[in-house]
C-alpha cells in the first residue's frame, strides 16, 4: 500500500487485527524481511511495516536518512492507521531508529524489540569504511554493497546449511537503491550515540541476538541487556544478523512469548 505521509509516498503493508507491531527493517533490506513475521502473527497482532526512504517501494529523500527520519515516518504512519501506541521492533539500522522514537515519542511505545543491534554510534574507522562503501556503490551499484554485506549479514551456520537463505538474501540486496543504499550509509555513520538512551526505556524490551552475529555480537546484546531496567535477552543459536530470516521457527517463538507475557500484563 502507499501513502502521502510526511512529504513522500511511503510504501506500507498492514496484516491481522489487535495490538499494534511496529516493524522497522534493517539495511540494507526493505520491510519484506518481516513477510514471515507478519504471517506468523497476523492472527492476533496488527503488524504494521514500511520500507523506509529509499528501500523497497518507497523513494529516496534529499540526503542522509537519519534515524529520526524512519522513527518520524513511523509515527506519521502510525497516526495514518489511527494507532496510538505500539510494539516498536528494529533490527540493526530499524533497531537505531527505535531509540530515536523512543526520544522523540516514547508515550506512543507499548514496548520494544531490539533485534541484533548497538547502542553505540560510529567509531571513526567505521564511518571512514562507510563513506568508502558509499563511494563504491556510487560507482558499482547495489552490488558493492551486496559484495561487503552479504557475507556479515548471515552467520556461518547459515552460509553453510542454508543455501536457500544466502541466495534470497544476495537477491534483496541486489534489488536495493542505489541511491537509497548510499542516503542510508549516510545516516548509520551520522546516528547519534544512544547509550544514554537506554536508561530512559521505560517499557518491556526483549533484546534478541543470533549468536554468531560478527556485526553486532552477543556482547552487544549483553550491554543492552544491563543498560535498560528489565529487559530480557534471548540469543538464537545457529544465527547471525538476521536470526528472523536465518531461523523463523525459533525468532517467532521468542517473540511471540514476549508479546504474549505484554498482553497478560495490558
Amino acid at each position: 500500500m502507499k501513502a502521502r505521509i510526511a512529504g513522500t509516498e511511503l510504501n506500507y503493508d498492514v496484516q491481522g487485527r489487535g495490538p499494534a507491531l511496529l516493524c522497522l527493517h534493517a539495511f540494507p533490506l526493505d520491510s519484506g524481511m518481516w513477510s514471515g513475521v507478519a504471517s506468523a502473527l497476523r492472527e492476533l497482532y496488527q503488524v504494521v511495516r514500511f520500507d523506509a526512504r529509499g528501500f523497497g517501494g518507497t523513494p529516496p529523500g534529499d540526503g542522509a536518512l537519519s534515524m529520526e527520519r524512519i522513527a518520524d515516518d513511523g509515527v506519521a504512519l502510525l497516526d495514518h492507521l489511527g494507532i496510538s501506541r505500539a510494539v516498536v521492533m528494529g533490527s540493526s539500522m530499524g533497531g537505531y531508529a527505535a531509540f530515536a522514537f523512543q526520544r522523540r515519542q516514547a508515550t506512543r511505545l507499548r514496548g520494544l524489540v531490539l533485534c541484533d543491534t548497538r547502542a553505540a554510534a560510529d567509531s571513526d574507522e567505521a564511518r571512514q569504511s562507510r563513506a568508502k562503501l558509499a563511494e563504491e556503490v556510487r560507482k558499482r551499484g547495489a552490488a558493492a554493497a551486496a559484495e561487503a554485506f552479504g557475507p556479515r549479514l548471515l552467520g556461518q551456520t547459515t552460509q553453510r546449511e542454508r543455501p536457500q537463505v544466502v541466495s534470497a538474501l544476495h537477491d534483496r540486496i541486489m534489488g536495493a537503491s542505489p541511491q537509497g543504499i548510499v542516503d542510508g550509509l549516510m545516516g548509520l555513520a551520522a546516528r547519534a550515540d544512544s547509550t544514554g538512551t537506554l536508561r530512559e526505556i521505560r517499557v518491556p524490551t526483549l533484546i534478541v541476538c543470533g549468536e554468531e552475529d560478527v556485526l553486532t555480537p552477543p556482547a552487544d546484546a549483553r550491554a543492552l541487556h544491563e543498560g535498560i531496567a528489565g529487559s530480557r535477552l534471548e540469543l538464537v543459536p545457529g544465527a547471525g544478523h538476521l536470526p528472523m530470516l536465518e531461523d523463523p521457527p525459533a525468532f517467532e517463538t521468542r517473540l511471540r512469548d514476549f508479546l504474549g507475557r505484554l498482553d497478560e500484563r495490558s
